[in-house]
């Protein structure tokens, strides 16, 4: 089954990072970016990042197949800032409610690098991070309360049942020769069986972690340890390195544009 199938083996330095060291430069990275709406901070800290992926443990291919979302709506949404963004400068077109002019340009150029400098990283990093490994991290080192992070686990392992469960649902109903009519139709009739399926689904895990325990009070402990050394502090070191350089770089060239600051 598709859930089932192993984990492919990564060997770059990032992937043997602690999942919580991930979060944490993900955070890093992307707080100092949302504050901030610039094409120099966005356009630094993506070109450092792009250094970052080398060690990420992924082909280019794989990359671009995870990451071929952000690509997308990076430009879609410059697009959407240059013709309806907040009109400065000289107007190059005025027709109905369109209105593109040298500052929504700029404000566009901006944004698409934001949303790249920021999307990026998330998607990269996580890549390669079990979510067990993440579990475990989170409740021994953020130490959360472990009824959620064992929910959210379980939860998180039967998403990937769904596309088995589609495709069972495509075979079922391909058996019962209604499979070619009406694609809207059919859509949402299958749509809407998953959702029953997940909700049985959830109920019967809910009961059956809870008759093992698993929502029991009092202290819990962990078959695996999960560390926290060297290597993921050197990681978030990079990651606030990189939004520093990022930062400085805004500031030096008088580009630094504070969202929260005076209009």
């Amino acid at each position: 089954m598709t859930a089932l199938a192993p984990a492919p083996t990564r060997t770059g330095v990032v992937a043997r990072i602690n999942p919580v060291a991930k979060l944490g430069v993900s955070a890093l990275i992307a707080v100092p970016l949302v504050l901030t709406l610039d094409p120099v901070s966005a356009a630094v800290a993506l070109a450092l990042e792009a250094v970052l992926f080398l060690f990420a443990g992924i082909g280019w291919r794989e990359f671009w197949v995870r990451t071929w979302p952000v690509w997308l709506a990076a430009p879609l949404t410059g697009l959407t800032i240059a013709l309806y963004g907040e009109t400065s400068g000289t107007v190059y077109v005025d027709w109905f409610v369109l209105r593109i002019s040298e500052g929504s340009l700029a404000l566009a150029v901006a944004t698409m690098l934001r949303v790249l400098a920021i999307a990026l990283p998330s998607v990269v990093l996580f890549i390669t991070v079990d979510p067990t490994d993440l579990a475990d991290g989170l409740g021994q080192i953020l130490r959360l309360p472990a009824r959620f992070v064992l929910g959210a686990l379980a939860g998180l392992r039967m998403v990937g049942l769904f596309l088995d469960d589609w495709r069972a649902l495509e075979l079922a109903r391909r058996a019962r020769g209604v499979a070619d009519r009406g694609r809207i139709r059919r859509f949402l009739g299958m749509a809407f069986a998953l959702l029953v399926l997940s909700i049985r689904r959830g109920a019967k895990l809910a009961t059956a972690m809870e008759a093992r325990g698993f929502g029991a009070p009092g202290r819990r402990t962990w078959a695996r340890e999960s560390r926290f050394g060297a290597p993921e502090w050197i990681l978030l070191a990079v990651g606030a390195a990189i939004s520093a350089t990022a930062i400085a770089a805004a500031v030096a060239t008088g580009a630094w544009n504070f969202i929260l600051g005076p209009s």
